[in-house]
């Protein structure tokens, strides 16, 4: 999995690719998360559109980030989650937590 960080006004949207299955790459992205918070970056924008898989362990990443978002006074939102990740998070009720949005104007837009 690789993270690529870019800024649309104050929010930082992160560009995943590849896989989120946990290991190595589920503390990069955790670090990357409160790195950011700790420079004051507190709307942030997960970008899904290239992760071609999740497992169980790749939902608590994304749990464990939106709770210290949270708890750091921020808001983290997801955009183009692909059918599958969709899926999986209706079917685990993650869909009631995540705001997720399918286009990037759209979801820079719900910050303000």
């Amino acid at each position: 999995m690789t993270i690529r960080q870019r800024e649309i006004g104050d929010v930082v949207v992160l560009d995943i690719d590849g896989k989120m299955t946990g290991g190595l790459d589920s503390e990069v992205f955790q670090n990357t998360i409160q790195s950011l918070l700790d420079g004051g970056k507190y709307k942030l924008l997960v970008n899904l559109e290239n992760v071609k898989w999740i497992n169980s362990t790749g939902l608590g990443v994304l749990i464990a980030s939106f709770s210290t978002v949270q708890k750091g006074g921020g808001k983290l939102k997801l955009l183009h989650v692909s059918e599958r990740i969709e899926s999986l998070l209706a079917i685990t009720r993650l869909s009631t937590i995540f705001e997720s949005y399918g286009r990037e104007d759209e979801a820079v837009a719900s910050f303000a």
